[in-house]
């Protein structure tokens, strides 16, 4: 009995010396983030063209959650800007953002998509902190209803497949 409280307390030791090492900061040199993003749209322009094309920019900003419920982009905040066409054969959008942390770091994006479907892919830019050098890609979903029938709210799941130096 007094080997096996032993062998729990260490193992309970080992997780807590584990959890901490990654609670500090520090970042696998790669692996996956998986986060979800409720936003809320600040402002969306549309220029209507002729023949049936429009024109438009968006700005949005929200709060991120890691879909492990902590690591990198927990509790942080995100903005993105872009811009978008209308076409008679569909529609596609593209922009820029920043994902941070409760730290400060960010990690910045450019991204293109279907806006018609509502997804498509970020790609790393840059970051910052614990970031600095980060690299790599990942896919983007918006779902929900339709922004403007939800006080231009919705959400959005992502993922970056990153290395980092």
């Amino acid at each position: 009995m007094k080997n096996v409280f032993i062998l729990l307390l260490g193992s309970v030791l080992l997780s807590l010396i584990s959890f901490k090492a990654g609670a500090d900061g520090h970042l696998p040199k790669s692996g996956t983030i998986s986060w979800v993003t409720g936003w809320h749209m600040d402002s969306i322009d549309l220029a209507p063209q002729t023949g049936g094309y429009a024109l438009g920019s968006i700005a949005v900003r929200g709060a991120t959650f890691n879909t492990n419920g902590s690591g990198p982009l927990h509790e942080g905040r995100a903005l993105c800007v872009g811009t978008y066409i209308v076409t008679p054969d569909g529609a596609t959008n593209k922009g820029n953002c920043a994902f941070g942390d409760q730290d400060g770091d960010r990690i910045f994006t450019t991204w293109t998509g279907n806006a018609a479907t509502n997804q498509g892919i970020n790609t790393i830019m840059g970051g910052t902190g614990k970031y600095a050098g980060i690299t790599g890609s990942g896919p983007w979903h918006c779902f929900g209803p339709s922004a403007v029938e939800d006080d231009n709210a919705f959400n959005c799941r992502q993922s970056l497949t990153y290395e980092l130096p």
